[in-house]
């Protein structure tokens, strides 16, 4: 499940009034993504200049990222600078594959943009249900693949071969970014669900900046993976 997302964050809120809706969860989305997409632009054109501070940028979004997981009320007020961060990050390493594969980030946005979609009309027809089950087998499939990231990042950074098959452009390799990016798909799945659950039990009206900043965690993800996926492909 995504991390920044869950059933128990709607049980540790205050309710009132001004509560959330859905609608309003999808304005929310809106206004981050434009936000997204401007410093996408930015460090597309900028590239060279934001891959010197590549790891500034992400060590700042995953502070911010925590900073509104632990306090969701600064949810309005983070969630868009956490959104232009993001925006910064993507355009740059974006632009770094397109130079080695061009066409690629194209792709990669039309295959994101397809799988979100595929995922919500399954969720609204009720093909795929968020059952314990299959909340328990998605929530421990990514706490994996994210163990399993980390424990590649450290060896890397202390100069020692990381786990090197989940780089690897051959059938093993392949394999395993499809089955991550199925994960990350089906952690879509689970967003609705707590979505919808907030709405329906009248969670504050900031709670509409939490879920959209919570969804874009997800399609973040989504997206760098059908990234690292075509490369693979491609290679």
């Amino acid at each position: 499940m995504n991390p920044v997302l869950n059933k128990k964050t709607f049980q540790t809120v205050s309710y009132g009034d001004d509560v959330m809706t859905t609608n309003g969860v999808i304005n929310k989305s809106f206004i981050l993504w434009l936000i997204l997409a401007a410093g996408a632009y930015l460090g597309w054109t900028n590239a060279t200049v934001i891959m010197n501070y590549i790891w500034l940028i992400i060590i700042g979004v995953f502070a911010l990222c925590l900073l509104i997981v632990f306090n969701l009320r600064t949810a309005p007020y983070f969630s868009p600078i956490y959104a232009f961060g993001e925006g910064l990050m993507l355009g740059a390493i974006t632009l770094f594959f397109e130079k080695d594969y061009p066409g690629i980030a194209v792709n990669a946005i039309f295959l994101t943009i397809c799988d979100l979609f595929l995922m919500l009309a399954a969720f609204k027809s009720g093909k795929i249900r968020a059952t314990k089950k299959f909340q328990k087998v998605v929530i421990l499939s990514t706490f994996a693949i994210c163990l399993v990231y980390l424990i590649d990042i450290i060896l890397s950074a202390c100069h020692i071969p990381g786990i090197t098959f989940i780089h690897s452009s051959g059938a093993l390799g392949i394999l395993i970014s499809v089955f991550v990016v199925i994960i990350a798909s089906l952690n879509l799945i689970l967003d609705f669900d707590v979505i919808q659950t907030g709405v329906e039990a009248h969670a504050p009206k900031y709670m509409e900046w939490y879920g959209a900043f919570a969804l874009m965690v997800t399609i973040v993800w989504l997206y760098l993976e059908i990234l690292r996926l075509l490369t693979k492909l491609r290679n």
